[in-house]
């Protein structure tokens, strides 16, 4: 499958936990759907005809994630206020936010159809160029796009492998030493009516920054010349 590396960083970060809507709470890492949400900005699909893209780049792309730096979250107050009367009373919300999230992103293409998406967005990193400002989630959360490479994933194989990156609940981590083990639980569909279906979310387990574990299960290699990932993407 074809595939490219990008890094995505910034200052803050919120990708919203939807069991969370009073106080909300966000996901460890960058989600699927996120990333199709900016390449849908960075290419400026207009919101409408995203409404078709979404469920087709669900099912049409494959990613995988590592961190580039440890999760660290930080709870943040806001006092909402209406158009209307936006002088009002109101009471603070809290929101939980990553405080500088760096990730390494490896995107695949899993099915051709998408193929011209694929290399536009491609293209468009490589370029530094986006119609519209890429986010982390909210729109006052600026995201850094850095291409990194482009390369080839293998057909999927079944093993024992090591990786800095998530796998999916079921995989069997051997851990040495003492680090943190993370857990979370990914959307991975967004129908045509901008809804993360409930039964595409997928429980993950990640590595924390720096580290790596090692795993028996399905996973995809990357190379791009001059070195390897082994990675479980969704």
């Amino acid at each position: 499958m074809k595939g490219f590396q990008l890094d995505i960083s910034g200052n803050w970060g919120h990708f919203k936990r939807p069991e969370t809507n009073n106080n909300p709470l966000t996901h460890d890492l960058i989600t699927k759907t996120a990333l199709i949400g900016m390449i849908g900005a960075v290419l400026g699909v207009e919101r409408m005809e995203m409404k078709s893209l979404f469920p087709q780049l669900s099912e049409d792309l494959l990613y995988g994630v590592k961190l580039l730096h440890p999760v660290k979250k930080i709870s943040w107050g806001f006092t909402s206020h209406t158009a209307i009367n936006p002088t009002a009373a109101g009471t603070p919300k809290y929101f939980e936010f990553l405080r500088e999230p760096a990730f390494a992103v490896w995107v695949a293409l899993k099915n051709n159809r998408t193929e011209k998406i694929f290399d536009l967005f491609v293209d468009s990193i490589k370029n530094g160029n986006a119609v519209y400002p890429p986010v982390l989630g909210w729109h006052n959360c600026p995201a850094e796009l850095t291409f990194v490479s482009v390369g080839e994933f293998s057909n999927e194989q079944d093993g024992e492998f090591e990786t800095s990156g998530f796998v999916t609940a079921g995989y069997k981590p051997q851990v040495s030493g003492m680090f943190r083990i993370g857990f979370d639980k990914m959307p991975t569909f967004q129908n045509d009516d901008f809804w993360n279906l409930p039964e595409k979310y997928v429980n993950i387990i990640y590595p924390d920054f720096p580290n790596s574990i090692v795993v028996e299960g399905k996973f995809y290699e990357y190379s791009d010349g001059s070195k390897t990932e082994k990675l479980c993407l969704i």
